[in-house]
C-alpha cells in the first residue's frame, strides 16, 4: 500500500512540510492537497515542500504539486521545493515544470528565498536546481 507521512515544522514565517513516502494517485495526493489547503485557510502563505524523503512521485503526484502551487498562489502565497530527487527533477525538466516551481538545493536557501525581498533570479551566486537543470539540457 502506498503511504505518505507529512511532518510539519516551522522556521520563522515559513512552514516546512517534510514528505516521507510516495505521492501517487489516490489517498496520498488527497493528503497533500488537504495539508496545503489547510495551511492557506490558516493564513500560512510561505510553504516549503521537502522532497528529500519522498521515494516516488507519479504523474498524478506532479499534478498535485502544481495544484498546491496554484492554491498557495491564489491565496497570495508561494511554494518552494527542496531536495528534489534526480528522477523527479528529470520529470520536471521533461514536462517543463521546473519553470513553474522555485526549486532549491537546501532548506536554508529555500527559507532565505522567502526572507529576502530580492528576486531569486537577481542573485546569481545562489542558483536554483532548476537553473542548473535548464542549463544542462540547453
Amino acid at each position: 500500500m502506498d503511504t505518505l507521512t507529512i511532518n510539519q515544522r516551522r522556521s520563522g514565517d515559513v512552514v516546512i512540510l517534510d514528505l516521507v513516502g510516495k505521492v501517487t494517485i489516490g489517498a496520498t495526493n488527497q493528503q497533500l492537497q488537504q495539508s496545503l489547503r489547510q495551511l492557506v485557510a490558516e493564513g500560512e502563505l510561505n510553504v516549503v515542500l521537502d522532497l528529500g524523503a519522498t521515494t516516488f512521485i507519479d504523474s498524478s503526484g506532479l499534478g498535485e504539486l502544481v495544484a498546491g502551487y496554484s492554491t498557495l498562489k491564489r491565496g497570495g502565497g508561494r511554494l518552494a521545493l527542496v531536495r528534489v530527487s534526480d528522477r523527479v527533477m528529470d520529470l520536471m525538466t521533461v514536462t517543463k515544470l521546473y519553470t513553474v516551481f522555485d526549486i532549491y538545493y537546501s532548506e536554508t536557501e529555500a527559507i532565505e528565498s522567502f526572507q529576502n525581498a530580492a528576486d531569486k533570479a537577481s542573485d546569481p551566486a545562489r542558483p536554483m536546481v532548476a537553473d542548473v537543470a535548464a542549463s544542462s539540457i540547453s
